[in-house]
Protein backbone atom coordinates (compact mmCIF):
# COMPACT_ATOMS: atom_id res chain seq x y z
CA UNK A 1 0.00 0.00 0.00
CA UNK A 2 2.04 3.50 -1.16
CA UNK A 3 1.49 6.22 1.09
CA UNK A 4 0.17 9.66 0.40
CA UNK A 5 2.55 12.49 1.02
CA UNK A 6 1.21 15.35 3.54
CA UNK A 7 0.17 18.16 1.38
CA UNK A 8 2.27 21.14 3.13
CA UNK A 9 -0.52 24.26 3.94
CA UNK A 10 0.33 27.54 2.68
CA UNK A 11 -0.04 30.09 5.95
CA UNK A 12 -1.04 33.43 4.71
CA UNK A 13 1.56 36.56 5.92
CA UNK A 14 -0.53 38.02 8.22
CA UNK A 15 -2.12 41.53 8.11
CA UNK A 16 0.33 43.72 10.63
CA UNK A 17 3.65 42.75 9.09
CA UNK A 18 3.27 40.98 6.46
CA UNK A 19 5.33 37.91 7.52
CA UNK A 20 4.56 34.39 7.38
CA UNK A 21 6.51 33.61 10.82
CA UNK A 22 4.61 36.05 12.65
CA UNK A 23 1.25 34.25 11.06
CA UNK A 24 2.89 30.88 12.12
CA UNK A 25 3.26 31.92 15.78
CA UNK A 26 -0.17 33.55 16.02
CA UNK A 27 -1.51 29.82 15.46
CA UNK A 28 0.94 28.43 17.74
CA UNK A 29 -0.22 30.99 20.47
CA UNK A 30 -4.00 30.62 19.65
CA UNK A 31 -5.82 28.40 21.80
CA UNK A 32 -9.23 26.72 21.03
CA UNK A 33 -9.66 28.67 18.00
CA UNK A 34 -9.49 32.05 19.39
CA UNK A 35 -7.27 33.51 16.80
CA UNK A 36 -8.49 37.31 17.35
CA UNK A 37 -7.00 37.22 21.30
CA UNK A 38 -4.24 35.30 20.05
CA UNK A 39 -3.67 38.16 17.41
CA UNK A 40 -4.06 40.77 20.73
CA UNK A 41 -1.63 39.04 22.72
CA UNK A 42 1.39 38.72 20.06
CA UNK A 43 0.63 42.62 18.79
CA UNK A 44 0.19 43.39 22.70
CA UNK A 45 3.82 41.69 22.76
CA UNK A 46 5.23 43.33 20.12
CA UNK A 47 4.10 47.08 21.06
CA UNK A 48 5.78 46.33 24.39
CA UNK A 49 8.72 45.25 22.83
CA UNK A 50 8.79 48.48 20.68
CA UNK A 51 8.47 50.42 23.91
CA UNK A 52 11.25 48.84 25.74
CA UNK A 53 13.62 47.95 23.05
CA UNK A 54 13.17 51.17 21.05
CA UNK A 55 13.69 49.23 17.98
CA UNK A 56 11.27 47.10 15.43
CA UNK A 57 9.47 44.06 16.87
CA UNK A 58 10.08 42.26 13.53
CA UNK A 59 13.81 42.27 14.07
CA UNK A 60 13.44 41.10 17.55
CA UNK A 61 11.18 38.71 16.90
CA UNK A 62 12.80 36.90 13.98
CA UNK A 63 16.25 37.49 16.24
CA UNK A 64 14.73 35.56 18.95
CA UNK A 65 13.54 32.55 16.69
CA UNK A 66 16.93 32.38 15.10
CA UNK A 67 18.84 32.27 18.74
CA UNK A 68 16.05 30.05 20.22
CA UNK A 69 16.25 27.49 17.55
CA UNK A 70 18.58 24.68 17.94
CA UNK A 71 20.96 23.34 15.03
CA UNK A 72 20.61 19.69 16.39
CA UNK A 73 18.77 17.36 18.44
CA UNK A 74 18.69 13.83 19.44
CA UNK A 75 16.19 10.99 18.15
CA UNK A 76 15.92 7.42 19.42
CA UNK A 77 16.96 4.86 17.47
CA UNK A 78 16.41 1.18 18.01
CA UNK A 79 19.51 -0.80 17.08
CA UNK A 80 19.70 -4.48 17.74
CA UNK A 81 17.48 -4.33 20.66
CA UNK A 82 19.07 -1.45 22.19
CA UNK A 83 18.05 1.77 22.02
CA UNK A 84 20.15 4.77 21.02
CA UNK A 85 20.36 8.55 20.97
CA UNK A 86 21.50 9.56 18.09
CA UNK A 87 22.14 13.40 17.37
CA UNK A 88 20.42 14.53 14.23
CA UNK A 89 20.71 17.73 12.42
CA UNK A 90 17.80 19.84 12.35
CA UNK A 91 16.38 21.47 9.35
CA UNK A 92 14.69 24.65 9.03
CA UNK A 93 11.16 24.08 9.02
CA UNK A 94 11.33 22.34 12.49
CA UNK A 95 14.28 24.53 13.65
CA UNK A 96 11.63 27.39 13.56
CA UNK A 97 8.79 24.82 15.20
CA UNK A 98 11.25 24.10 17.85
CA UNK A 99 12.11 27.70 18.92
CA UNK A 100 8.22 29.13 18.50
CA UNK A 101 7.22 26.05 20.91
CA UNK A 102 10.15 26.71 23.31
CA UNK A 103 9.25 30.82 23.23
CA UNK A 104 6.09 29.75 23.85
CA UNK A 105 6.09 27.03 26.77
CA UNK A 106 8.80 29.72 28.48
CA UNK A 107 5.95 32.42 28.34
CA UNK A 108 3.53 30.34 29.65
CA UNK A 109 5.49 28.57 32.54
CA UNK A 110 5.59 32.20 34.41
CA UNK A 111 3.03 33.46 35.98
CA UNK A 112 1.31 36.58 38.00
CA UNK A 113 1.02 38.62 34.59
CA UNK A 114 -0.70 39.24 31.40
CA UNK A 115 0.13 37.31 28.52
CA UNK A 116 1.50 39.84 26.17
CA UNK A 117 4.35 40.90 28.78
CA UNK A 118 5.23 37.78 29.62
CA UNK A 119 5.90 36.98 25.89
CA UNK A 120 7.25 40.00 25.00
CA UNK A 121 9.60 39.30 28.01
CA UNK A 122 10.39 36.10 26.47
CA UNK A 123 11.37 37.10 22.84
CA UNK A 124 13.39 40.01 23.90
CA UNK A 125 15.55 37.45 25.97
CA UNK A 126 15.73 35.17 23.33
CA UNK A 127 17.21 38.24 21.21
CA UNK A 128 19.78 38.68 23.85
CA UNK A 129 20.74 34.76 24.14
CA UNK A 130 19.22 34.48 27.75
CA UNK A 131 15.78 33.72 28.66
CA UNK A 132 14.46 29.33 29.11
CA UNK A 133 14.02 29.08 25.52
CA UNK A 134 17.66 29.61 25.07
CA UNK A 135 18.46 27.15 28.05
CA UNK A 136 16.08 24.44 26.45
CA UNK A 137 18.19 25.18 23.25
CA UNK A 138 21.64 24.78 24.97
CA UNK A 139 20.88 21.42 26.84
CA UNK A 140 19.28 19.50 23.50
CA UNK A 141 22.73 20.85 21.92
CA UNK A 142 24.80 19.62 25.32
CA UNK A 143 22.65 15.92 25.23
CA UNK A 144 23.28 15.63 21.15
CA UNK A 145 27.18 16.25 21.76
CA UNK A 146 26.98 14.07 24.91
CA UNK A 147 25.80 11.27 22.58
CA UNK A 148 27.96 11.67 19.46
CA UNK A 149 29.70 8.17 19.38
CA UNK A 150 26.27 7.35 18.54
CA UNK A 151 26.07 9.37 15.16
CA UNK A 152 27.39 7.15 13.07
CA UNK A 153 23.80 5.22 13.48
CA UNK A 154 22.22 8.09 11.43
CA UNK A 155 21.37 6.23 8.19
Amino acid sequence: MARRKKEKRIIVPDSVYQSVAVAKFINQVMKKGKKTVARKIVYGAFDIIKEKTKKEPLEIFEQALQNAGPLLEIKPKRVGGATYQVPREVRGDRRLTLATRWILLGTRSKKGKPMKEKLAEELIAAANNQGWAIKKKEDTHRMAEANRAFAHFSW
